[in-house]
């Protein structure tokens, strides 16, 4: 097998099972990216480390392929400018352009890809300036004249592709919307009311994480990687933090590691309650809503309770978890569990003979699984269009290999598959709590970590609740990190949608866009 060739040359990267990395010249860097797409894998994430030098930058990409995830580093890639320093991939994996792009905004380091539209941009920093771009971080400024205001940078129109015919026109929506929700553009061109086009534009929940990770240091800064994205908090602070331990030579407790799967399995019961809820609502379901709402809330409250938070930010920290699980909370969880069981039961059937329900979900918003293989969607947008990927069992970490998750999958590819997969995944998630909480190893809950030394490289990769999180940390000297990049899945979800609306109708994108729900925060980071 072609992949293989590249994998028996690779080295051990410490962090997340089944994982190597290869430095390679820009040749090897496209032969190796075509072995991949030719074997089916898919392109997990890309990100760059600039440098001071105008030619000491380089460039990641990390593959999955056969559960084994494969990191390439192109380096002398780094001088910055209009000119290509390295070749794009945006043939083989269509989710690289948006990557790339946000390469370019960050580092300054640009791609082939034709495509130059910047990404995070957003007219909020000059064009020649880069953020994580070393030493050469922005050019000298003239001073502002007395008595004059600074010179702020324009704001800039973007180029939506149109859609040129006769009765076509364009619905613009967002970035501000009518709810409490984050902010995104969307350039509908419609007949009618049936959409010929989307065209997504995102970026307006960028935070600069990036750039602030290098402010912290390696033992604090599990904490904004659990802010990353905050309902997947405890997916991205473990994720962070499996980086840490495995390059620092850290092998946590086992109830430690039984903690955090506990945390992580609550938070996808937490999700995928509310989802439901949403999409009942979406339909015209208002009692769904009510009903998985109230079931919610309960389960927050539960978690207050046992962990002193409604949501888990601070939950995982290096070397295990934060507080223990009590006897008491063991219990109160557990009833918890059972009867969130109970009800989702029951508010499953209710779901399925509602005649108005099936009507707005069966069919609505497909995505084929050919396509969701070619766009190289991941998580449970991926296992709704019969894509069988679940790293909790292809590839599992301490304790999954032990608790053997069920995995779910449906190859319908329509809201009714994606909300099946929720109740599934649901149902199996309050199955592994149960039998988490049945069965803590007795010890410690964490333990301490020292801190990597310079230049130490580590991958963490989670399986959160919307699908995997990946995290590339590099230690600098004393303690602090030179390089930190998060990326959630939901990059390669995103141009999955604007396939999914087509041939709909307008008012249907609010319950396609839901059965996605895919996060903002965490692709603009």
């Amino acid at each position: 097998m072609p992949v293989r060739k590249w994998w028996e040359r690779a080295r051990e990267v410490p962090g997340a099972p089944a994982m190597r990395g290869l430095g390679v010249t820009a040749e090897e860097w496209m032969l190796a990216a075509s072995d991949v797409a030719a074997a089916g894998g898919r392109l997990l994430s890309m990100w760059a480390s600039a440098g001071g030098e105008p030619s000491a930058g380089a460039v990641y990409a990390a593959y999955l392929s056969d559960a084994q995830v494969l990191i390439l580093e192109l380096s002398g890639a780094g001088q910055r400018g209009r000119e290509p320093a390295y070749p794009g991939l945006e043939e083989l994996f269509p989710a690289a352009s948006r990557m790339q792009r946000a390469v370019y905004d960050l580092s300054g380091i640009r791609s082939s890809d034709p495509d130059r539209r910047p990404w995070l941009r957003h007219g909020g920093w000059a064009e020649d300036f880069h953020p994580l771009a070393g030493a050469a971080r922005r050019p000298a400024e003239e001073p502002a004249a007395e008595g004059s205001a600074a010179k702020e940078p324009a704001a800039e129109d973007y180029a939506f592709v149109r859609v040129e015919g006769e009765g076509v026109h364009e619905i613009a929506v967002g970035p501000v919307h009518a709810g409490t929700i984050e902010p995104g553009h969307f350039r509908f061109s419609v007949v009618g009311e049936k959409v010929l086009r989307l065209e997504e534009r995102l970026g307006y929940t960028h935070k600069g994480i990036e750039r602030r990770f290098t402010q912290l240091g390696l033992l604090e800064a599990h904490r904004l990687a659990a802010r990353i994205s905050g309902d997947s908090a405890v997916a991205f602070s473990w994720a962070y933090c499996q980086a840490l331990e495995g390059m620092a030579g850290c092998a946590i407790p086992p109830r430690a590691a039984a903690i955090r799967a506990l945390l992580l399995e609550l938070e996808r019961i937490a999700n995928h309650l509310g989802d439901l809820g949403a999409l009942g609502n979406d339909a015209g379901f208002a009692f769904g809503l009510a009903q998985f709402s109230r079931l919610k809330e309960a389960l927050l409250r539960a978690l207050a309770a046992a962990f002193g938070q409604r949501y888990l930010l601070d939950a995982v920290v290096p070397g295990g978890a934060r507080v223990d699980v009590s006897a008491r909370a063991e219990r109160a969880l557990g009833a918890c569990a059972d009867s969130i069981a109970r009800e989702a039961a029951e508010l499953r059937g209710i779901y399925e003979d509602h005649a108005g329900l099936r009507d707005r979900f069966a069919g609505t918003g497909v995505l084929t699984p050919a396509l969701a293989a070619r766009l190289g969607v991941l998580g449970l947008a991926a296992r709704a269009s019969g894509q069988p990927i679940d790293a909790r069992i292809d590839r599992p970490w301490a304790p999954y290999g032990e608790l053997a998750p069920r995995k779910v999958v449906r190859d319908e590819g329509d809201v009714a598959a994606r909300v099946a997969v929720r109740f599934e995944e649901l149902e199996e998630s309050l199955r592994l709590v149960r039998r988490i909480l049945g069965a803590l190893p007795a010890g410690p809950h964490a333990i301490e970590v020292e801190a990597p030394a310079d230049g130490a490289f580590g991958v963490g990769l989670i399986e959160g609740w919307r699908g995997p999180v990946l995290i590339a940390l590099e230690a600098g000297p004393g303690g602090a990190i030179r390089r930190c990049h998060p990326h959630d899945s939901s990059v390669q979800a995103w141009p999955a949608l604007e396939h999914a609306i087509l041939g709909n109708l307008v008012p249907d994108f609010p319950l396609i866009n839901k059965s996605f729900n895919l996060a903002y925060s965490g692709a603009d980071a």
